[in-house]
C-alpha cells in the first residue's frame, strides 16, 4: 500500500482541519463531521472522505 492510500488517525485529522482531538470524537457523538470508521477500538479516516467533507463545508 503506498503511503497516500494509508488511513489517518484521529491525530492525523485534527493535525488537517486545525481541531482538537476531543472536537473530532465530540462531532462523531453528534454524528457530525467526516467519516471515520472504527479497526478494534481506534478510529480511522480515509483522506479522501476528510477532503471530501471539508469541500462540502466550504461550499456551504
Amino acid at each position: 500500500m503506498a503511503a497516500s492510500d494509508d488511513l489517518w488517525t484521529v491525530q492525523d485529522v485534527s493535525a488537517y482541519l486545525r481541531v482538537p482531538q476531543e472536537t473530532l470524537y465530540r462531532w462523531r457523538k453528534v454524528k457530525y463531521g467526516p467519516p471515520a470508521a472504527r479497526v478494534g477500538r481506534h478510529l480511522r479516516y480515509e483522506p479522501e472522505a476528510v477532503r471530501a467533507w471539508f469541500r462540502e463545508q466550504a461550499a456551504a
